[in-house]
Order: C-alpha cells, then sequence, then structure tokens
C-alpha cells in the first residue's frame, strides 16, 4: 500500500526572487510620481554574532524599485519625466511611504520626492 509523503515547503531563492519582480511590475501600476520598492531586508545578527529582535530593529532605508509611475502632471498639463527605473536601488526617507503586501512580498509604495538617491553599483 502507498503511503503519503509529505511535501517539503519550498524556500524562495534569489531565482524565485527575479521572477516575482516581474510579476509584481505587471499587476501593479503607480499612479503619478509613486514608485513601488521592495525594501531590502537588514541583517538578523550583528557581526559579533548577536541575533537582533524586531523590535529594535531599524526601519530599512534602501531597497529596489519594483514599478515606477508615469511621473505627476505639471501645472501647464505635461508630464513630469521620471528619474528612476525598475531594477535601481535606491535610499529612500526613514519614514516614508506606505507598507502593504501584495503576493506574500513586503512592498513599499512612495512619492518620488521621498527618494533621496540611487546607489549605483
Amino acid at each position: 500500500m502507498a503511503t503519503a509523503t509529505k511535501a517539503k515547503p519550498i524556500r524562495a531563492s534569489k531565482l524565485t526572487a527575479r521572477a516575482v519582480a516581474p510579476a509584481i511590475a505587471k499587476k501593479l501600476r503607480p499612479l503619478g510620481d509613486r514608485v513601488v520598492v521592495q525594501p531590502t531586508p537588514r541583517e538578523e545578527t550583528t557581526t559579533s554574532g548577536i541575533v537582533i529582535p524586531d523590535t529594535v530593529k531599524e526601519k530599512p532605508q534602501e531597497g529596489k524599485v519594483m514599478a515606477v509611475g508615469p511621473g505627476r502632471v505639471l501645472d501647464d498639463g505635461k508630464r513630469e519625466q521620471m528619474d528612476l527605473k525598475r531594477g535601481d536601488t535606491v535610499l529612500y526617507a526613514k519614514y516614508a511611504g506606505t507598507e502593504f503586501k501584495l503576493d506574500g512580498e513586503d512592498l513599499l509604495i512612495i512619492s518620488a520626492k521621498d527618494i533621496l538617491a540611487v546607489l549605483e553599483r
């Protein structure tokens, strides 16, 4: 008699994380000068090996751009060009934006004025 085995959970790897980015970009279209950012996860331990609990971790200020809006409409009716593109790594203001989840991914939607810099790597 055959017995059913319990399936092992699939852990997200770097390859599956890359596949999620285009899927999110297709499902979500920010409006105006808004940008969807996936915050970069912070370290769980210090260099000396001390585990940092969630209650004392600082909010991340760095993330990867997942989707970019078309730009805000200026007073003369023209649209302002956005300086960002999908895939950019950015620094943003500490308490900027609105956090939400989409398909199990933690995301942040931010106004372009709250993005401080693009990291060139």
